[in-house]
């Protein structure tokens, strides 16, 4: 199976802790094709469009009032599920992974959010746990420390295995919203 995983950054600009967080986590998936995409780089049509043709994604934010950022919750908002009348459905089938990103440990609580309203929202097979990284996770703005790189791929390596697990199986692909 050729896998197929893009990395969504809910960043308000782009090149950002989040955004180093989410390339590492991409890096040690080891598919064939990886995309890093910056919510604010490009339009919602795009971004979903590239999740509808990615066998997994990883959804990444910085952590804003205790919360994933309003770029990212946009996004969400204006993805649609297969319901009450919409034509698409393009996380359907999906995995995910979820990285947030924070000045401190004490929003870590906040990755439950982001990852309850893409297991139950939208039925998303989200690997668990989400990773959160603090300032102390990056040795600079634009790298890991070590030990953190090696969480992020360990990560990556899992949702790869995920996806080739979900994609295999003809029950979990083909679960939908049940609201």
């Amino acid at each position: 199976m050729t896998l197929s995983i893009i990395g969504i950054s809910g960043g308000p600009e782009p090149g950002g802790r989040t955004s180093t967080a989410i390339a590492a986590v991409l890096a040690g998936t080891g598919a064939e094709r990886t995309e890093l995409l910056e919510l604010s780089q490009v339009t919602t049509e795009e971004a979903v469009a590239a999740i509808a043709a990615a066998d997994g994604v990883v959804f990444g934010s910085p952590v804003f009032r205790a919360t994933y950022s309003a770029q990212l919750k946009d996004l969400l908002e204006r993805t649609e599920r297969g319901k009450w009348g919409e034509q698409t459905d393009p996380l359907r089938g999906t995995v995910a992974a979820t990285v947030l990103t924070g000045a401190s440990g004490h929003h870590f609580l906040a990755a439950n959010d982001l990852r309850n309203v893409l297991a139950s929202f939208f039925a998303v097979q989200v690997l668990s746990p989400g990773l959160y990284f603090d300032h102390a996770a990056y040795s600079s703005r634009t790298e890991l420390t070590e030990a953190n790189a090696a969480l992020a791929a360990a990560h990556g390596a899992a949702l790869a295995d995920l996806a080739v697990a979900v994609g295999g199986s003809k029950a979990l692909s083909t679960l939908t919203p049940q609201i």
